[in-house]
């Protein structure tokens, strides 16, 4: 039954044998199979998001299994909850694809799924979705979030004073891409750079620990560092100083494969994306959650600038339009 295609099974037998292999969490009091799923809430108040990966623009096939983009989709959606400082609860999951995809790519892009809930909302689980052709695989992931009483962490909140910290890695993801696009038994040890590119690991949990702790700003690392601290200060109307000194564990992970590749450790850091690492401001007399590593200062000095020590740094990095 697997080996057949979208085309010789048809849409119902298809997503009969791909719902099947997801599992139900408990808030769920109406699941896939209706017009609209029903989800219990502690609160009258829950965030969205919404994500798309199309391919060739966001992924590539030869890289990426249907397992790993499951995994992916689930990862990079729960971090934009998390850095809301809510709980991720709920998944609704759009794929369009060639008719002449296997079966067995779709029930491994729904073990891929389970995969990325276990692993960073074993709280929620997919509560529908829909199932479409396309001439490429296009995947797109809503996922609500539960704030269990609290205010959302908005990007705007950030004040004078303020330490920004980072959870999560920097710099990993944007490694992995470019040993990828390397490919040769040269770039081999540095599988785990590559893994954190295909099934990135955001501290979904230290999201919510953020805003318990009274974090007064906060947004997942999507695009880089560099461009999501500028969004930040904008949004704040702030100006942020990231100290190079901070950074500095972070490139030593990177800095054996960077030499491999003849690029810069400190530009991956800065300027790669999709770690899906939250980056947040607490006020300086508060304790920070563990999980967070303070990396500089929100300043009143310039127009939502981004500093790195003392010079201004230009806000590059992905862009989801120009690539």
């Amino acid at each position: 039954m697997l080996d057949k295609t979208l085309a010789e099974l048809g849409e119902s037998e298809s997503l009969r044998l791909t719902i099947g292999r997801l599992s139900s969490a408990m808030n769920v009091l109406v699941g896939p199979g209706d017009d609209a799923a029903v989800v219990k809430l502690s609160q009258e108040s829950f965030v969205v998001t919404t994500d798309t990966m199309v391919e060739n623009h966001d992924f590539r096939l030869d890289w990426s299994s249907g397992f790993d983009l499951g995994f992916k989709a689930v990862a990079s959606n729960v971090a934009d909850v998390a850095a809301m400082g809510a709980k991720p609860v709920a998944l609704v999951v759009s794929i369009a694809l060639p008719k002449n995809t296997k079966i067995s790519w779709l029930t491994d892009f729904a073990d891929g799924l389970n995969a990325g809930i276990s692993a960073f909302a074993p709280e929620a689980s997919v509560v529908g979705g829909d199932l479409a052709h396309a001439e490429q695989v296009f995947i797109s992931v809503t996922a609500h979030g539960d704030l269990n009483g609290l205010t959302p962490v908005l990007r705007s909140g950030a004040n004078i004073g303020d330490v920004v910290a980072v959870a999560g890695t920097l710099g990993k993801a944007a490694a992995g891409l470019d040993l990828l696009f390397r490919a040769d038994s040269a770039t081999s040890a540095f599988d785990d750079l590559v893994s954190v590119q295909l099934r990135p690991q955001p501290p979904v949990t230290a999201g919510v620990l953020a805003n318990q702790a009274g974090a007064t700003a906060m947004l997942d690392i999507s695009d880089s560092l560099i461009k999501d601290a500028t969004r930040l200060a904008r949004a704040s109307e702030v100006s942020i100083r990231i100290d190079s000194t901070q950074l500095q564990g972070f490139e030593a992970v990177l800095d054996q494969a960077a030499q491999r590749l003849g690029v810069s450790a400190l530009d991956w850091v800065l300027f790669g994306g999709e770690d899906h690492s939250l980056l947040a401001t607490f006020p300086s007399a508060s304790p920070i959650p563990k999980e967070f590593k303070p990396i500089g200062t929100v300043l009143g000095l310039g127009s939502a600038s981004v500093f790195l020590d003392d010079q201004p740094v230009e806000d590059k990095g992905w862009d989801s339009i120009r690539g």
